[in-house]
This record gives C-alpha cells, structure tokens and sequence, in this order.
C-alpha cells in the first residue's frame, strides 16, 4: 500500500528577527525541564578554547576571517559544562576537538546558507570522504597515498583526522569504534534532512524525530566514558536497555537544541527544519502553539530518561556512572545554550 504525505508550506515570515529584537529574550526556556548543571571554571574554559584556537590555526582549518565566529561559539566553555567529571585537560581538549571538527564540516558542507561553500544538492559525496577521514581508506599502496593527499588538502577533512588520532590516543579500541560509528549515523542524519530541504518535504513529527535522533549530538556523548577516565564495556553499552537510555538523553538534548535555534534559524533561513515548525505544519497551528507542545514533547523524553535512568543506575555502579555522565552532558548543553546569548535568543512567546 502507498502512503503518501500533503506537503504544506512552513509558517513563519522572514522578518521574525526584527518583530522580536525589541525584546529579545534570553536565559532558560519558560516551563523546560532540565537540571542545573555544574558551574564551569572559567580559568579551564580560557585554556581550553586556547588550545583549541592554536591547535585550529596549526592545521589551518579556518580562516581568519572566523575568528569572530570561534569566540562566539565557546567551545572551551562549552566542553568545560558538558564534561564536569573530565579526568584531565588533555582529554578535554580531545573532546574539543572533536566537537569543533564537527562544526567545520557542519558549516563548510552542509549549511548553505553561511556562504562557505556548503550545499544540500550533492551532500552525500563529500560526506562519505568525510567519513573516511574517520574510518580509513583501505586499498592498494598507490591509492591509499592519492587518499591521503586528499584527506591532508582540506580543511574539514584534515579536522576530522586530527581530532580522532588525538582522542584514539587514549580511548580503547571499542570506545573509538563506538565514535566512528555514531559520526555515521550523523552523517546519515545530515543526508536525511538534506533531502527534506532540497525537495521541499516537511515530513511528519514522527518522521522529523526519527531524522534527529541520527542528525543530533550522539558523537558528544559517545565520549562521556572516556573523557572521564574509564570504559563502559561494549558487552554493556550494546544492551537495549543501554542504547535506549543513550538515545533517549541524545534525543532529549537535540529537541532542546531546536528550541534554542528556532528565532536564529528562522531570521537566517524561514524554511529551515525544527520542531516547532514541523509541528506548526502539521497541526496547523500558529508558531507559538506549536513551539509551546515541542516544549512539551522534550520534557517528556527528559523525563522519560531520568525515569530510566535512576532503575538502570539501580543495577550495576558502573552503568550508574555512565548515566550520571549523561545527564551531566545534558545539563551543561543546556547551561551553554541558556547562557549563550551571543548564538541565542527566544521568542516572546510568554
């Protein structure tokens, strides 16, 4: 049997940034279910965000003209607030790095509208090479050292690279294979919501949830084990009740992303793909309903993790100390997102 799906335009108009400058609001999400996270040192995010611009310049991953952008973004602070229980600065900084390599080859293959040469037409070629900075070319001698040049002539490439040779140095092999595959899910993410916005389809909610559960910050938490000095075995992490717990903090995460993103993206790009106007689409309903009831559906999956997060911690200490990392992340994304203001804004929607 075919289904099919009435596209409908997306709402929103173009001006929205304007008709909300005057008040621009900013801290938490009014009525967002979260937990307070644990302060930041600012003198670990100074030295974090220095490494991480010097390691940027050494490779020459971005030019100058980003600077503006890599100080807005604060990354040290960021990794500082997501990693509280982090073992040392190196690691840290590992996990930096890998957060920044994600964001070079996010801007510069993906997000057309930044004017750095991203495209959604064609995404899929540039990702699979991405990809394979990650998980190597095997083949014959010759073949592998063209790869190679290729691999060292770009910029997001050579991040990606990089980055994962620093963090392998001191996970175990099963925790850098756990990454290598979440990246391809992310990637996979990327092309899914690609396509969307190339053809014009606004899918349903369900069908934009299944989308971000593989375009989301999976890869950041994938690293919580071993940024803080230990391994959950894979013999565990592999469980379903396991995964599901992960992908449950991922997702819950993600959601809290789009609520944060909505004004920015909508003043940069109306027809972009978010929550609040995906369920706007498909109820029919104005923005201000629709991003109100995505605020209700990230508390439920929040709620639903700490639910299945406090009887899984119940079974096992390790599995507890995985979880509470998880929440941890969590937490200290929604502190960098709350208190961003330099990347986000609300709409007066209360």
């Amino acid at each position: 049997m075919t289904t099919t799906t009435t596209s409908y335009a997306l709402p929103g108009p173009p001006n929205i940034a304007e008709r909300l400058r005057p008040t621009r609001r900013t801290g938490a999400v009014p009525g967002l279910h979260y937990r307070p996270a644990v302060p930041a040192d600012p003198e670990k995010a100074a030295e974090l965000d220095r490494r991480l611009e010097a390691w940027a310049r050494e490779l020459d991953l971005f030019p100058a003209a980003w600077k503006g952008d890599f100080a807005g973004f604060q990354f040290g602070r960021a990794v500082a607030l997501q990693h509280p229980g982090g073992l040392d600065l190196d690691r840290l900084t590992a996990a930096g790095k890998l957060l920044l390599a994600e964001n070079i080859v996010d801007s510069c293959y993906c997000e057309e509208d930044e004017g750095r040469g991203g495209s959604r037409r064609g995404l899929g070629g540039p990702l699979i090479i991405a990809q394979s900075a990650l998980d190597p070319f095997h083949g014959i001698p010759e073949l592998e050292e063209e790869w190679r040049e290729g691999i060292r002539a770009d910029g997001p490439l050579r991040s990606y690279q990089h980055a994962l040779a620093d963090y392998a140095g001191f996970a175990t092999p099963s925790q850098t294979a756990r990454f290598v595959h979440d990246m391809a899910r992310l990637h996979m993410g990327y092309l899914g919501e690609a396509a969307w916005m190339e053809t014009g389809y606004v899918p349903r909610v369900w069908e934009y949830l299944v989308m971000r559960q593989f375009n989301n910050f999976r890869p950041c938490l994938s690293l919580v084990d071993a940024v803080d000095g230990y391994e959950l075995p894979e013999q565990i992490y592999s469980r379903p009740e396991v995964q599901r717990l992960t992908a449950l903090a991922c997702n819950a995460t993600t959601i809290m992303n789009d609520l944060y993103s909505f004004t920015k993206e909508l003043a940069s790009d109306p027809d972009h793909l978010n929550l609040p106007q995906v369920v706007a689409a498909n109820d029919r309903c104005g923005l201000k309903a629709a991003y109100l009831k995505s605020v209700d559906i990230h508390n439920r999956i929040m709620e639903a993790f700490e639910e299945e997060s406090a009887a899984l911690a119940a079974t096992s200490p390790l599995v507890a100390r995985y979880a509470e990392g998880l929440a941890a992340w969590v937490a200290g994304n929604h502190e960098w997102h709350a208190t961003n203001t330099n990347r986000y804004h609300l709409p007066d929607y209360w």
